[in-house]
């Protein structure tokens, strides 16, 4: 080394240094580490690394004159240095005009793309690649070394320092050691955060699967022979095999998760998860990272990578329930993921391919919520590739015996009894009920039942038809009695309902309107009425 001094190197202690970066095992920390470590040395100026990326910014680079292909180019990862004149800040910073050089263009970009370096010991004898003159008398600097990051023969990036003395051979011979144990100490971190990722993500898979599990087993397989299950199951076996994205509509409570699940299951993809998302259940500023992911330190309490929903559920298919919450603002970005493949975690400006196959459940009408400008047309049309209508209770109350004889069986053998078993009463008295909270009520219903229950006597306790036991005991005697069709016990309640309008001379709500001398909801009564067709006036 000719200058500063002869004896004094310009790097305090190279041999620590190297031994240092082989304990970073974070990419941004490596990063960091050897940018900060290069120029700890009094005399260098600034130090540099550019890594190797997919073009991305074009429309703001300040060199996009200069750049004929996009696909690549060279990003600004990490810098530090102090300057005699600059803000402290300043080269710490990675938006400035050299944030981005094109494959081959001034001499970062040409060592990039020859593998070459460029090592320049005494500026004041070659001026003719110096870009700012200005900066390079203002700083003082006299020396430049420019090393490619080579990596089992491919280049991954450039790093560069700018000195105040004179560069010797000697710590040029160094820099260039050093540039190749950097380019390994990078490829080692990025498969260890590959790792960790995948680790995390398996960690993340398994309690979703877990989650599932739990679920399965509490709502059984899909149950019942009526017609409508059968459509169902039908349009299940069409639509399995494909990639196709599914919609399924209907009443909250139905079984869409559970068709969601019997479509993964049947699908070429069964061996990959199944991810859920519950979209009205996710505060709307975590939507995009929920879905997404975020990197470290993208916004406050973001302590480290996260992966998104998307990523998760890759080879996979993502069960999007109650999507019609999403708001409008992100479904713009969803529609990219569905369109594309492709999507950015927050915070990071690497693009990641997917390939991820949706169904979306909801209990909204979507087509109007379009039409109404409260979803987006083009998602809309997106999800409902294949549209699956599921069915409510009451339309098909023939499959109300198995479904509950299944839920009795899980429930009491979840709580150490033994089975009971449904009467034709308790059917009778179950059919008669038009379970507006569909399947998800009856399960509740059961479970309650096979609680308080005893003796084995199945009592149910549903509000509109037996506010209390004693009566709904009665009605079961009187149904043993005699077997009543559907449209002889609409006449009955229709008559019953009459007689209480009239008592009541017409008034529903109140201490003594027809409703409590129904002993039902004042609500209920006037969906009743409305359904009977019956007058209030009278």
């Amino acid at each position: 080394m000719d200058a500063p001094a002869p004896m004094t190197p310009l790097f305090p202690d190279p041999k620590q240094l190297l031994l240092d970066m082989a304990q970073q095992h974070r990419v941004e920390d490596l990063l960091t580490f050897i940018v900060q470590g290069l120029s700890s040395s009094d005399y260098v100026v600034l130090s540099r690394i550019w890594l190797v990326r997919p073009g991305k910014g074009c429309e703001t680079c300040p060199m996009a004159a200069e750049c004929d292909d996009r696909t690549s180019c060279l990003h600004l990862v990490a810098s530090a240095g102090e300057s005699a004149s600059e803000p402290e800040d300043r080269y710490s910073r990675v938006d400035g005009n050299f944030r981005r050089f094109p494959m081959g263009v001034r001499k970062i970009g040409w060592i990039a793309s020859t593998g070459q370096p460029i090592e320049v010991p005494d500026i004041s004898k070659d001026h003719g690649w110096v870009s700012d003159p200005e900066w390079i008398t203002a700083e003082g600097i006299q020396g430049f070394g420019g090393q490619p990051l080579i990596h089992k023969g491919e280049v991954i990036g450039v790093v560069a320092i700018f000195s105040r003395g004179r560069i010797g051979q000697a710590c040029l011979d160094w820099l260039r050691m050093f540039a190749d144990h950097a380019a390994g100490a990078l490829a080692n971190a990025h498969a260890w955060e590959e790792i960790e990722n995948l680790r995390e993500k398996l960690e993340l898979e398994n309690e979703y699967l877990q989650e599932e599990v739990q679920q399965s087993r509490s709502f059984g397989e899909m149950i019942g022979c009526s017609a409508a299950l059968q459509s169902i199951g039908s349009q299940i076996e069409m639509v399995a095999p494909t990639d196709s994205n599914v919609l399924i509509q209907g009443e909250s409570g139905t079984g869409k998760e559970l068709i969601a699940r019997e479509i993964h299951r049947r699908s070429s993809r069964s061996n990959s998860p199944l991810i859920k998302v519950n979209c009205a259940a996710i505060p709307r500023e975590l939507y995009e990272s929920e879905f997404f992911g975020h990197a470290r330190g993208s916004f406050t309490g973001a302590m480290k990578d996260r992966v998104g929903r998307f990523e998760l559920a890759n080879k996979g298919t993502l069960f999007l329930d109650e999507v019609g919450e999403i708001p409008l603002e992100l479904q713009s970005k969803l529609l990219r993921v569905l369109q594309e493949g492709e999507l950015e975690r927050v915070g990071e400006e690497r693009t990641r391919r997917v390939d991820v196959r949706v169904i979306a459940a909801t209990n909204r009408n979507l087509r109007e919520e379009s039409e109404a400008n409260r979803f987006r047309a083009d998602l809309f049309y997106r999800l409902n590739v294949f549209p699956i209508e599921m069915v409510p209770l009451r339309n098909r109350k023939e499959d109300i015996p198995l479904l509950a004889e299944h839920f009795l069986e899980v429930f009491s053998r979840r709580l150490g009894r033994p089975v009971s078993r449904l009467t034709l009463a308790n059917v009778q008295l179950l059919q008669r009920y038009d379970w507006p909270g569909n399947i998800r009520e009856l399960q509740h219903v059961i479970e309650r039942s096979a609680i308080t229950s005893t003796k084995g006597r199945l009592e149910f306790d549903i509000p509109e038809i037996a506010p209390t036991r004693s009566k709904a005991r009665n009605k079961q005697e009187v149904v043993d009695n005699k077997i009543l069709s559907e449209a002889e016990v609409r006449e009955i309640e229709a008559t019953n309902i009459q007689r209480a309008l009239e008592k009541s001379g017409g008034k529903v709500y109140g201490e003594n309107g027809a409703a409590a001398l129904l002993g039902i909801r004042p609500t209920t009564l006037s969906s009743r009425i409305k359904t009977l067709g019956l007058s209030k006036n009278l």
